[in-house]
């Protein structure tokens, strides 16, 4: 029998098990008794001998070697080892696999990961345009440079945020050939803004975020003043409400004004860092 991998998700695990492939329908038939079902049952616990399996059932022992060659001859069950007793050989049993089944020749589905199965859809939705049909990622995740820079020659302290960010990722999409994750100061020199980009960090610390301040449904509060700019919490551009918490932080998903056809994310903390 062909052997294939049987797939199980339940919440937020995925298990997998070998299924054999019954191909001829009479094979099957020699599986399907109820009295061969119990036999296939019981030694799928643990390797056993046709008497033991008698007494187990409460039957003849006629009875079970009769279903057990059907079993072999099915291929669903193999000796796997032979031991002397009372003067007799005895031969223990075991299934070939921990599954059987049937299988149509059509049906198959691209699967992209196996734990994507357990992703909320909300998620997956969330990240559609930056997981490609073969599953890899196609986008940059840009953190702020560690070194001062910008006009507020402010220097990021958030990337490490971004290594907790791509583990996450990780659950649902492939890594991609190239780098992935890029300082904010090398996607503006190299005029890579044209992409599907995460951002992580506000606008004092993250140039692209900066940029696109005017572009978020939520924007960072940034005033004018000698030192530069004060930043003075978040506001709502529908409701006009402000969010200053500590608490409060930034996830907002937009087109990217540099190309409609691409998204950005924005990921960022009340500070505008």
């Amino acid at each position: 029998m062909e052997k294939k991998l049987l797939l199980h998700s339940e919440n937020i695990t995925q298990k997998v098990k070998e299924i054999a492939i019954i191909e001829e329908p009479q094979k099957l038939k020699m599986i399907l008794n109820k009295l061969t079902w119990k036999i296939l049952l019981l030694l799928s616990e643990r390797e056993m001998y046709p008497m033991e399996i008698a007494k187990k059932l409460g039957v003849h022992e006629q009875k079970v070697y009769y279903h057990i060659r059907k079993l072999v001859k099915a291929g669903a069950v193999e000796v796997i080892r032979e031991e002397e007793k009372k003067g007799a050989t005895a031969k223990y049993y075991k299934p070939i696999s921990q599954a059987f089944g049937i299988e149509l020749p059509s049906g198959y589905r691209t699967l992209k990961r196996f734990s994507l199965l357990s992703v909320d859809e909300k998620i997956q939705k969330f990240f559609k345009e930056f997981i490609r049909e073969d599953g890899v990622f196609e986008g940059k995740i840009v953190v702020g440079s560690p070194t001062p820079h910008g006009p507020f020659k402010t220097s990021a302290r958030d990337g490490h945020y971004a290594s907790h960010l791509t583990f996450f990722l990780g659950q649902f999409a492939i890594m991609p050939e190239e780098f992935a994750i890029k300082l904010d100061v090398d996607v503006k020199a190299e005029k890579e803004e044209k992409n599907n980009l995460i951002l992580v960090g506000g606008p004092g610390t993250n140039l692209l975020t900066q940029e696109l301040n005017e572009h978020l449904p939520i924007k960072f509060n940034m005033q004018p003043s000698k030192e530069g700019f004060l930043f003075g919490g978040l506001v709502s551009k529908k409701t006009s409400r402000v969010y200053s918490a500590d608490t409060v932080g930034l996830i907002a998903k937009i087109a990217n004004p540099w190309d409609k056809t691409k998204r950005i994310i924005v990921l960022a903390g009340n500070k505008a860092v």
